[in-house]
């Protein structure tokens, strides 16, 4: 019985393994696949005790940026870093918990304009001095790290 082991494990050690990834670039999609899950559960896990997920944020971040102005459903979509979510249905839940509010476009009556309320901005504000996003990353990246990560992000998407 031991000589039928250590035929099998003589045998298995002499076949080629296959490569875990067909390329250097295959393997850095993966990464960032990875990479991208692991700082969306920490984003996700930063905003659990203020109730808020991490698509509201990303709407929240938008409209503080647009303001005062306001901002369409349209331009929050195509803003956004989940384009496959229903905007429309975040804007809604966001618009219940008072953190925006919403109006008819004057231009286009089928519009709809979306603009950050006082409550909203000071939600923002609190998280801006409670929630660290740069905390995810900093303690595994230098500056230059960070600055060449950077650059190379740039690069795949431009």
């Amino acid at each position: 019985m031991e000589i039928n082991n250590v035929i099998k494990e003589t045998v298995m050690q002499n076949e080629p393994k296959a490569p875990r990834y067909e390329s250097v670039f295959q393997q850095a999609m993966v990464n960032i696949f990875f990479t991208h899950n692991y700082c969306n559960e920490k984003v996700k896990q930063a905003l659990l005790p203020y109730e808020i997920t991490a698509q509201q944020f990303n709407v929240l971040r938008i409209l503080r940026g647009q303001y005062p102005k306001p901002c369409t459903v349209n331009l929050l979509k195509s803003r956004m870093l989940d384009r496959m979510c229903d905007a429309s249905r975040i804007v809604d839940r966001v618009v219940q918990k008072e953190w925006v509010n919403k109006k008819v476009n004057h231009y286009d009556k089928r519009a709809v304009d979306v603009i950050i309320s006082d409550k909203g901005l000071a939600l923002l504000s609190k998280l801006d001095e409670e929630v660290s996003l740069s905390a995810i990353i900093s303690p595994k990246l230098s500056y230059e790290e960070a600055v060449q990560l950077n650059e190379l992000l740039d690069k795949i998407n431009s």
